[in-house]
């Protein structure tokens, strides 16, 4: 089983899940025919493969943008339980679980979904309030 959680971008907290208990290869991208679709410009169309062989997990790059691990581009690497890529330098991140805990994992997930994240409001609000901004303030 291997389980991907695509991660909230500043919070680092699970917001979409997708479990795969018999595929032996996952296409990730931003098309349609993608057995894992994320929306983003940063994304391509067919932008990575997952698969199974005797080993493990590996993973391909197709992106245009590139995937990174650990802040350094990739383009084939074997897959570590709970690790971490992002697609393009700073497009979506998403966590990759190959262990049997992303069952486990996938279950809570599914709890955190319910929950209400504030994508809206990532800064204080009252942090800017009482300051009069200007043009040279975005300079």
């Amino acid at each position: 089983m291997i389980t991907l959680a695509l991660l909230h971008p500043t919070q680092l907290v699970p917001i979409q899940h997708w479990s795969f208990e018999s595929k032996s290869l996952i296409h990730i991208g931003r098309a349609s025919d993608n057995d894992v679709i994320i929306y983003s410009a940063v994304v391509s169309r067919h932008h990575a493969e997952l698969w199974q062989n005797s080993s493990g997990w590996m993973m391909m790059n197709f992106g245009a943008n590139g995937i990174y691990v650990d802040d350094e581009p990739i383009i084939q690497t074997s897959v570590v339980d709970n690790m971490i890529i992002r697609l393009g330098i700073s497009g979506p991140k998403l966590q990759i679980h190959t262990k049997e805990l992303a069952s486990k994992f996938a279950k809570q997930i599914d709890g955190l979904s319910r929950k209400e994240i504030d994508t809206v409001n990532v800064f204080d609000r009252n942090e800017y309030m009482d300051e009069d901004l200007t043009q040279t303030d975005f300079d």
